[in-house]
């Protein structure tokens, strides 16, 4: 897919990054952080593409002056036939660069993750879950928040809702690595609770949109929520705040909740699950959109059915299989400690692909 030699949407791209240079120069809007970090997060994802269109640009000037030098002066020759191969290659990455994105892959991210069928093993194996996503996190230099969780006897999750997010805005944020992870996780293995050596089968659901928060275009109407406050519990069901600091709310028209009790005072547990309500109600209305312009677009498996199963790990045989793109590897071990960067890179992979395949069909 060639770049023209002037195209308009590049010339636009490159106005609006000097505009956003400019912008987050003046001090007055560092004073407002909600915009500071969106102008921020916006000129960090247009930075690479501006970067090429540039290098490109100088490129082809140079490749011109090199072919009319070596008319008069056989040395220019070589460095002509050289530009001739870097700008092709520019005009491949710049192609690349400027096909559409996922206009969240620099947003940070709410995961909930649930146990499903299996019972006890099902909280364990969200345990699991849990514990990978949260090394991940720690490997990629993120930061982890636990918003609300519901324990289990033996130290897993029934349910659990965490924030992860990026330290710095950048074009390929938390949700371009996680958007993949929602669905159902199936595990084979012998359970602890299994005094006979048989191999299991369970499950766990990952919801994952990303952390929208104020900057989420729905707007909520304060009669269509219920607002119940109880008090923080911490691990095995006890009570670790006296006060009735935790908040849950319920938006009544859809049935969303959100929940937490992570923070110190009741305003900030409700400041927060106000966040996370309007980053939920942000991704359902972004999927309704997507289904109403797509009657075939596959949607995020919402339920935690093992039939229903994006990925399995198998302890007997040290393997994951990602049943969406094929992969599979046998280095579970390592995958659950945190090692997910290859199952990301082949479904990243594939996205890129289909988003290609996509615009050089388009007319």
């Amino acid at each position: 897919m060639a770049v023209s030699s002037s195209p308009a949407g590049v010339e636009s791209l490159v106005d609006e990054y000097a505009e956003l240079e400019t912008r987050l120069a003046d001090p007055s809007v560092h004073a407002d952080p909600a915009l500071a970090r969106k102008l921020g997060r916006r000129y960090a994802e247009l930075g690479p593409t501006v970067a090429v269109a540039r290098e490109l640009a100088t490129a082809r000037s140079d490749l011109a002056a090199a072919r009319e030098l070596a008319a008069e002066d056989p040395a220019f020759a070589e460095e002509a036939a050289a530009l001739a191969t870097a700008v092709p290659e520019l005009e491949s990455r710049l192609a690349e660069l400027l096909v559409p994105r996922d206009p969240h892959d620099g947003d940070d991210v709410v995961m909930e993750v649930k146990s499903g069928e299996g019972g006890e093993e099902s909280a364990l194996f969200a345990g699991d879950l849990v514990r990978m996503y949260t090394r991940f996190a720690e490997r990629r230099g993120w930061k982890v928040e636990v918003l609300d969780a519901v324990d289990s006897d033996l130290g897993g999750f029934k349910d659990i809702t965490l924030l992860l997010k990026s330290r710095a805005p950048t074009p390929d944020g938390v949700w371009s690595a996680l958007k993949f992870e929602g669905g159902v996780h199936r595990v084979q293995r012998v359970p602890v609770t299994e005094s006979q050596g048989r191999i299991h089968t369970s499950a766990a659901g990952v919801l994952v949109y990303p952390d929208t928060g104020e900057d989420a275009e729905v707007e909520i109407d304060e009669n269509d929520l219920r607002v119940d406050v109880y008090r923080s519990s911490g691990h095995g069901g006890q009570s670790v705040n006296t006060t009735d600091s935790a908040v849950r709310i319920t938006h009544l028209p859809t049935g969303l909740v959100a929940s937490c009790q992570n923070e110190r005072s009741q305003l900030q547990n409700k400041a927060r699950a106000m966040e996370v309500l309007r980053s939920r109600l942000q991704a359902l209305h972004e999927a309704e959109q997507a289904a109403a312009a797509s009657a075939e677009r596959k949607s995020q498996v919402r339920t935690v059915d093992r039939s229903e199963r994006i990925r399995t790990y198998n302890f007997p045989e040290n393997r994951i299989s990602d049943h969406r793109v094929g992969y599979k590897a046998h280095n579970l071990a390592t995958v659950l400690d945190g090692e997910l960067d290859d199952v990301v890179a082949a479904l990243q992979t594939a996205e890129r692909a289909e988003s290609l395949a996509a615009a050089e069909s388009a007319p």
